[in-house]
């Protein structure tokens, strides 16, 4: 039920009708404490100013209501300038104007700047960055009396504009003026990496052509064991181990396999991936993917060669205006060929992917490592109500840093996946840490 509410109000909010009511309220001037007043203001001056003629009250509604009146004047007056005068210099600096390039995190200048609001008195200008969301605004004054914007993104985005929401209003808070600006400029927000300076190298292994025993079959001996699957060969099954467990497990032939000098990843989207696409980025900037490497992310069509197009489609992996499209088939298809090992870099919280991930290993000829990154383990642990309210966390709502996953879960993601690749690792972004499959410390 709950979900089914977000998902309503996520399409309301896109709507049409939503947006042209939200425009038409940014139009109405007074706002929530300025209507009380003029409510206040006029029963008190019907009922005791008129009515029982007391000359007190009356001169003090009507200097409340010149009061008002004056506000929404200057307010208003001041609002209509400055909307015009924004985009004019919108306009002149268009071509000029630089990509913004922020860190999720911390705060960052992003070069927007506008004079002081000074032609009429008590009147205040404030704006925010409303597309791309999850960003928090900060205004500054400068040495040279303008308003310089720093903006402090909370998850990762690229975008070709920048919406920001302009208000004029009254120091006493009766008016307000307010409206909507695109600016059209590239905006790229890369995910926070925390804690984490490095990764271990992550190396493909592919099929080699050697022999692994000279005496041996060309296969290998069976060395290498494995639950029992639907499908094995039942001269395989080491009924001794079954006798004694009561376990079907079989025994693999040994394959000999090389690092290879490529390394194949791809960038799984979707709820809780902020760590996901955090840890791709340390991978790419700290070359744990070796010299010669492709890179793939969902919303991207293109396989990525070098590190800045790869940033590009790491932050283009989280849609904004949509759900995130599954594309590591099409990214296989395209840019791998049979027999290639990928690595796959994905939440560990449960998610849409799951399933996807599941048909596709079972799909390609191909093997893969799973790269699953959270934020922090959760312990099991009831916090009482008051505590959650008051002592709540200033970390996760400011950095978006909020993918805890529970350890049971994971542990229940982590058997169910490790049957259909080659290896598991989970990373921590708020420790560094990385895990093997059964979460113990690496």
């Amino acid at each position: 039920m709950q979900k089914l509410s977000l998902k309503f109000s996520a399409s309301l909010k896109r709507s049409i009708v939503w947006r042209v009511l939200r425009g038409l309220l940014g139009l109405f001037p007074l706002t929530f404490q300025g209507v009380l007043t003029l409510l206040a203001t006029a029963l008190a001056l019907s009922i005791f100013g008129y009515g029982s003629m007391d000359l007190v009250v009356f001169a003090l509604a009507i200097c409340a209501l010149a009061i008002l009146v004056f506000s929404l004047f200057c307010a208003v007056l001041s609002g209509v300038i400055m909307q015009r005068r924004i985009a004019r210099l919108m306009t002149a600096n268009e071509a000029a104007a630089k990509p913004i390039s922020l860190e999720c995190g911390f705060p960052n200048e992003s070069g927007f700047q506008l004079p002081a609001l000074n032609y009429l008195p008590l009147i205040r200008l404030d704006w925010r960055v409303v597309y791309p969301d999850c960003m928090e605004t900060r205004i500054r004054l400068n040495a040279d009396q303008e308003m310089s914007e720093e903006l402090l993104p909370r998850q990762r985005c690229l975008t070709e504009k920048v919406t920001r929401q302009f208000t004029v209003s009254d120091v006493l808070g009766f008016c307000r003026f307010s409206w909507r600006q695109n600016q059209i400029i590239q905006c790229l927000a890369l995910p926070q990496t925390n804690t984490m300076k490095s990764m271990p190298l992550l190396r493909s292994m592919t099929s080699e052509d050697g022999i692994p025993n000279p005496a041996g079959a060309p296969e290998g001996d069976r060395m290498e064991i494995r639950r029992y699957a639907p499908g094995d060969s039942v001269r395989d099954i080491m009924w001794k181990a079954y006798a004694r467990s009561g376990q079907l497990n079989v025994r693999l032939a040994e394959k000999s396999v090389f690092h290879s000098q490529r390394t194949i990843a791809y960038l799984v989207a979707g709820p809780g991936d902020e760590a996901a696409a955090a840890v791709a980025r340390i991978a790419l900037e700290r070359g744990a993917l070796g010299e010669d490497w492709a890179f793939g992310a969902d919303g991207s069509e293109q396989a990525c060669e070098n590190l800045p197009d790869a940033l590009l489609a790491i932050a283009r992996s989280r849609a904004i205006d949509s759900e995130p499209a599954y594309g590591l088939d099409r990214f296989l298809q395209r840019h791998a060929g049979g027999g290639v090992h990928c690595i796959v870099f994905c939440s560990a919280r449960e998610g849409p992917w799951r399933r996807q991930l599941q048909n596709t290993f079972q799909a390609f000829p191909g093997q893969f490592s799973l790269v699953m990154a959270t934020d922090g383990f959760e312990e099991a642990i009831q916090t009482p109500l008051w505590k959650r309210i008051l002592l709540k966390s200033q970390e996760n709502s400011t950095t978006g840093m909020n993918g805890r996953t529970k350890k049971a879960d994971l542990l229940g993601l982590l058997t169910e996946m490790g049957q259909l690749v080659e290896s598991t690792q989970v990373v921590d972004r708020h420790s560094g840490s990385s895990f093997d499959q059964q979460l113990r410390k690496l």
